[in-house]
C-alpha cells in the first residue's frame, strides 16, 4: 500500500511537471530517489520514469480530442492539415533518431540527482537571458498553428535533441525552439503539445519493448497507476500552462530551476537524503 501511496505522489509530479519548461524526468529521478519506493534504484526505475509520461500522451488527446478528430476526419483533403503534420513528423525525427542510438547511454549515465541539478541551473540561467533577448525582438507570428514552416519545425526538432539530457526540459527545448525560430509563445507551446504526442508515445513503446526483461508481474501496478494518475494531473496541467501564458514568460520558471537545482545540490552535500546513484 505505502508503494502505491507513493506511485501515485510520482504520477502527480510526472502529471504536473510533463508540459511545464522545468523537466518531468529530472523531477521524477529525484523524486524517486527521495521517496524511495521499492523499484528505486532498479533497472525498472528509470522504465518507469519514462512510462508514465504515455499518460502525458493521453492527456494531450484528450485536451485537443475535438481538433484531432476533425483533422483525422478531413486529413485526406486539407492540405493545412497534411502540412502541419508533416511539420510535427519532421520535428520529432532528430530526438527519435538520436534518443534510440544513445537510450543506453542516456539511461545508465545521465538519470542521476547531480545531473539533473546541473541541467535545472544551466538551463534557468538560459531562460532568463534568452526571455532577455526575446522581449527586445518582435516576433513573426504565424496565422495559425497549422502555418508552422518545415524549416521551424527542423529548428525545434533539432533543439528538442538537448532534452535528452534529464533535467534539460522535452517542453523547454521545443517551445524555446519555436520561439527561437519565430513562431508566438501561444504557438510554440501548443506545437509543443501536438509534439509531446509522438515524442513521448515513440519513447514509452520503444523503452517498454526493451526493458520488458526489468518488468515482473508486481510492476504491471505502478506502470498503470503511475500512467492513469499522470495523465489526468496533466490534463490540467495543459489548460493552466495555456491561461499562464497568456499574460506571463517564462522567466519564472528559469528562477524556479535555479533555486530547485540548487536545493538538490544541498541535499546531497549534506546527505540528509541519500540521492546520488
Amino acid at each position: 500500500m505505502l508503494d502505491l501511496i507513493k506511485t501515485i505522489i510520482l504520477g502527480i509530479v510526472e502529471g504536473i511537471t510533463e508540459f511545464l519548461p522545468i523537466s518531468s524526468t529530472g523531477h521524477l529521478i529525484v523524486a524517486t530517489a527521495l521517496l524511495q519506493p521499492s523499484f528505486a534504484n532498479t533497472p525498472f526505475a528509470n522504465t518507469f520514469e519514462i512510462f508514465i509520461q504515455f499518460g502525458a500522451v493521453i492527456a494531450v488527446i484528450a485536451f485537443y480530442r475535438a481538433d484531432i478528430w476533425q483533422q483525422v476526419k478531413t486529413v485526406r483533403t486539407d492540405s493545412k492539415v497534411q502540412h502541419f503534420w508533416i511539420a510535427i513528423v519532421i520535428a520529432f525525427i532528430p530526438a527519435a533518431v538520436i534518443g534510440l542510438a544513445t537510450r543506453s547511454f542516456v539511461k545508465n549515465h545521465l538519470f542521476s540527482p547531480v545531473i539533473v541539478a546541473v541541467s535545472l541551473i544551466v538551463g534557468g540561467i538560459l531562460f532568463i537571458i534568452i526571455e532577455r533577448l526575446l522581449s527586445s525582438r518582435k516576433e513573426e507570428q504565424p496565422e495559425a498553428l497549422m502555418d508552422v514552416t518545415y524549416r521551424q519545425a527542423l529548428t525545434i526538432g533539432l533543439i528538442q535533441v538537448i532534452s535528452l539530457i534529464p533535467g534539460v526540459s522535452r517542453a523547454a527545448t521545443s517551445i524555446f525552439g519555436g520561439m527561437l525560430s519565430g513562431l508566438n509563445r501561444e504557438t510554440a507551446t501548443r506545437f509543443s503539445f501536438y509534439l509531446a504526442i509522438p515524442t513521448l508515445g515513440a519513447a514509452t513503446v520503444v523503452d517498454l519493448l526493451l526493458s520488458l526483461k526489468d518488468i515482473h508481474g508486481g510492476d504491471l501496478v505502478f506502470l498503470a497507476v503511475g500512467t492513469v494518475v499522470s495523465g489526468i494531473v496533466a490534463w490540467f496541467a495543459v489548460g493552466w500552462l495555456l491561461r499562464y501564458i497568456a499574460g506571463h514568460n517564462f522567466t519564472g520558471f528559469g528562477y524556479y530551476r535555479i533555486v530547485a537545482g540548487i536545493v538538490i545540490f544541498v541535499l546531497i552535500a549534506t546527505a540528509i537524503v541519500n540521492i546520488t546513484n
